[in-house]
């Protein structure tokens, strides 16, 4: 079931959750809404929040709403962009930044997908509108200018925020490959409705195909647990290793990722190694 409100365009959080938000994620309540600021939150966001779909396995609802914010801070948990990019939207908003909810269609080998297929955040910091994204997995680590005629330099790769003219918005490139189009026009969350119930019910959806946790290392690598997989990307090089059983899939869960769970998620590849409640 997907549960969703149109409330994230007005509303913001209260002090104690703006505190408590700033805990979980590791960054000190900033002075006022600057552009250094905003730096840092992203940065913070996208190194302690995985990128993770288990609750599509867990048979849960997805939020979009302050439940979102909820997921992240209460259980420490992350999600994909329909959760984390509203929720980390309500954390700027209280924090004083102009947030805006923009639509977007993720690249595939067959070409974009559907229309609010993605939704990303422009923040507007001293007349300078910029692209936060922190709920895509190869989103940049820090806020990308739309207005920017060249190469972005980010700890995750070469960013490019290239106009689109014919799709009216822009694409985000990342070493020289597409990854998403965003449009130009706020959209509201709530719009985003029938695409998350796509993607929670099509046995085509690439997050029922997949089950999934990633999370970004300070040192530019990654860290990320799929099904019984689990795979380290550090400066020296990649390692894969095959967990033996679920309570080494649990102990992953908890060590790398800070995520307590009390079952395993079902696993689509249906490995039998791993006994699935």
């Amino acid at each position: 079931m997907t549960d969703v409100t149109d409330a994230t365009e007005t509303r913001t959080l209260d002090e104690s959750r703006v505190d408590a938000y700033l805990a979980r994620i590791g960054a000190e309540r900033p002075e006022k809404p600057d552009l250094d600021a905003l730096r840092l939150l992203q940065e913070r966001h996208c190194l302690t929040v995985p990128f993770e779909n288990l609750d599509y396995h867990l048979d849960a609802d997805i939020h979009m709403d302050e439940r979102a914010v909820a997921k992240v801070v209460e259980q420490r948990r992350g999600g994909g962009c329909y959760e984390v990019n509203p929720a980390f939207a309500l954390l700027l908003r209280a924090l004083g930044y102009a947030v805006e909810i923009l639509p977007g269609q993720v690249y595939r080998p067959e070409g974009p997908g559907p229309f609010l297929g993605h939704l990303a955040l422009r923040v507007r910091v001293d007349e300078v509108d910029w692209l936060v994204d922190v709920g895509f997995g190869r989103n940049s680590r820090r806020p990308l200018r739309f207005d920017a005629t060249g190469p972005q330099e980010d700890p995750h790769g070469t960013y490019e925020v290239r106009p689109n003219e014919q799709f009216g918005g822009h694409e985000v490139h990342l070493n020289g490959r597409p990854l998403y189009r965003v449009g130009e026009r706020p959209v509201r969350v709530a719009d985003f409705a029938p695409t998350l119930w796509w993607w929670r019910t099509a046995p085509e959806s690439p997050f029922l195909q997949d089950l999934f946790c990633s999370l970004p290392t300070e040192d530019g690598g990654r860290i990320t647990l799929k099904g019984d997989r689990l795979t380290t990307v550090t400066p020296e090089g990649r390692g894969t290793e095959e967990l033996p059983d679920e309570e080494a899939v649990l102990a992953a869960y908890r060590e790398h990722f800070g995520i307590v769970l009390d079952r395993l998620p079902k696993d689509p590849s249906g490995s039998a190694r791993i006994q699935l409640s």
